[in-house]
């Protein structure tokens, strides 16, 4: 197993493991023994161990002289008791005897930023780093965000027809996606730490805003507004409107990614404060046929074509009959 294919290896690990582990960074973690043989190791539910302490635990005493190759710089900071270890991985790595390690990012925490590749150096060790840095870094961006911003990384979930209307003139709109692009949908919100939804959508639909039609953990719920008593979003955090005092107390909560859900009142506001890192647009193949129906966004448009919000769409899927659009900001 060459350096890429060993790297490649941990932000697939990584990436399987994100769903059981988040808020917690989600790292991948491959050490190769000079023999060639190869330990895996990912990041544990809380209070498990990190994913480096994992694959040495696995490795054992097979761990001495090998290389360690790991999605994001092992911790310098006290991680507490997990696996019979008692240290930071940058330690645990110096006391298993591994000669090199290859890393992907360095951690933007400040907690360590830095010191843990410097623990490392200062014990001998080679090290490496940015082999498939983009690759883990897209991975990752929730956690980058929020370490280097102290705010959350933010997902717009749409849903329209394909001449952009979410709901007919009376209100009704379930449901205008398949059960794909549902399902996809409960995949996106089980990768959530929470969910955003305006007091109109819960006094509108009366949403769950639970994780159902996949295998996930519920995020945490919030509501712009007051929600009714006996609404089914309870129990949920209930904040103002603002969109920035929202991210700055979610921020101050440990949420890596919010998923912002509507209304089109709410997704309006996030959009026009600037405060998307992605949109996700489900597409149906369905159309309203005329200009009554309620728009994606509520609220003042671009005034011109010179206004006009322009992004990337970075990918395009087919789920059953409905079409996934995600979008990103322009660089």
């Amino acid at each position: 197993m060459d350096d890429g294919e060993a790297m490649a290896r941990a932000v697939a690990l990584a990436e399987n493991v994100r769903p059981r582990v988040t808020p917690r960074a989600w790292v991948g973690a491959v050490l190769v023994t000079p023999d060639g043989s190869a330990f895996e190791g990912t990041t544990q539910p809380v209070p498990g161990p990190h994913a480096e302490l994992d694959a040495l635990a696995r490795a054992g005493e097979a761990a001495r002289g090998a290389t360690l190759y790991t999605t994001l710089e092992p911790c310098s900071h006290t991680t507490g008791r997990s696996e019979g270890f008692v240290t930071t991985c940058a330690d645990a790595i110096v006391a298993a005897g591994i000669s090199r390690v290859v890393a992907a990012l360095q951690d933007p925490d400040p907690r360590v930023s830095g010191g843990g590749f410097a623990t490392l150096r200062a014990a001998g060790i080679d090290v490496e780093v940015g082999l498939l840095a983009e690759q883990a870094a897209a991975d990752l961006a929730p956690y980058l965000k929020h370490r280097r911003t102290g705010r959350p990384y933010v997902v717009l979930k749409l849903a329209a027809s394909l001449d952009g209307r979410t709901a007919a003139p009376d209100g009704t709109s379930r449901w205008i996606t398949g059960a794909e692009a549902r399902a996809d949908a409960h995949r996106l919100r089980a990768l959530s730490d929470a969910v955003v939804v305006g007091a109109g959508t819960v006094r509108a639909d009366d949403p769950e805003l639970t994780v159902r039609h996949v295998e996930g953990r519920d995020p945490l719920r919030v509501v712009l507004g007051k929600a009714p008593a006996g609404a089914r979003v309870h129990p949920a955090l209930e904040l103002d409107h603002d969109p920035d005092a929202v991210l700055d107390e979610l921020g101050r909560r440990g949420i890596l990614q919010a998923m912002v859900e509507g209304g089109a009142t709410v997704a309006g506001a996030f959009h026009r404060a600037g405060l998307v890192d992605r949109y996700v647009v489900y597409l149906a193949p369905a159309l309203f046929g005329g200009d009554d129906g309620r728009a994606l966004f509520a609220g003042p448009g671009a005034a011109t074509m010179d206004d006009v919000w322009r992004g990337r769409i970075t990918s395009v899927e087919r789920l059953g009959d409905d079409l996934r659009v995600d979008l990103a900001p322009a660089a």
